[in-house]
């Protein structure tokens, strides 16, 4: 994986906004923020005014039918600002729904000897190749790449708009349904953890956070979600929240 997409700082729709609206993003690298946790940020609100998408949306049956006659909707985080000059890049993430008693969607913790991102959470995915015939094809190499996903595994309902990053990275979150008999084998350089977070978690606001930082002048917000897992905290954050909260948008539209 080339990047975490949970890395960057967000500036979203604050919660007197209407849902209809979109927004540009105003984001900083983190070695531009000295000694900055994201988890140390205080929360100023949660979005618990906002329904949660109803539990008979998100079978299987449910989600291929939404994909298959999208409703009129718009997205809530599109862009950040840039904090990078360099050439834009295509990329694709695969938003993995797992067919599991309940829905369940995987994401990956990235290891900590990397050098950039070290511990983010992030969704399996990465950098469009000259060959890949699609950003459905990206996703899908890139994640057999990282966590041994064969695509023979997978059902590709759709995808979600694309989501520029700080970076200049256009990543098309590429929505699918993997079944539960997968053998998956992460790539131990860049994967340190693999988890599963319940959808039903994901898709209700009650559990997306909204924090406020301000340095320099410049204000930043942005979701977050952590989940608790066998006591352990995936704090999902960042773009990877974004595109979530995008997801929750597209679904309850």
């Amino acid at each position: 994986m080339f990047f975490a997409p949970s890395v960057v700082v967000i500036v979203v729709i604050p919660a007197s906004t209407p849902a209809a609206s979109s927004v540009s993003s105003v984001v900083a690298p983190v070695s531009s923020l000295p000694g900055f946790d994201p988890r140390l940020v205080p929360v100023v609100g949660v979005d618990t005014h906002l329904p949660a998408v109803p539990l008979a949306a998100q079978t299987p049956d449910a989600l291929r039918a939404r994909f298959a006659s999208p409703p009129a909707w718009e997205p809530e985080v599109l862009l950040e600002k840039k904090f990078m000059n360099r050439e834009p890049a295509h990329a694709s993430v695969l938003v993995a729904i797992m067919l599991r008693e309940q829905p369940m969607v995987l994401l990956t913790e990235r290891t900590a000897h990397l050098s950039t991102h070290s511990g983010q959470v992030a969704f399996p995915g990465g950098r469009a190749d000259p060959e890949d015939a699609s950003p459905a094809d990206t996703a899908l190499r890139e994640a057999h790449e990282e966590v041994g996903l064969d695509r023979g595994f997978v059902e590709v309902l759709g995808t979600l708009p694309t989501y520029v990053t700080g970076s200049s990275f256009i990543i098309t979150p590429v929505v699918a349904l993997v079944r539960p008999d997968c053998v998956l084998t992460p790539n131990p350089y860049e994967v340190a953890d693999l988890f599963e977070v319940p959808l039903a978690f994901l898709l209700n606001p009650a559990n997306h956070r909204r924090h406020v930082f301000d340095q320099d002048g410049v204000h930043r917000e942005w979701f977050s979600m952590p989940y608790q897992d066998e006591g352990k905290t995936h704090f999902i954050w960042g773009a990877t929240a974004g595109m979530l909260r995008n997801f929750y948008r597209f679904m309850q539209a």
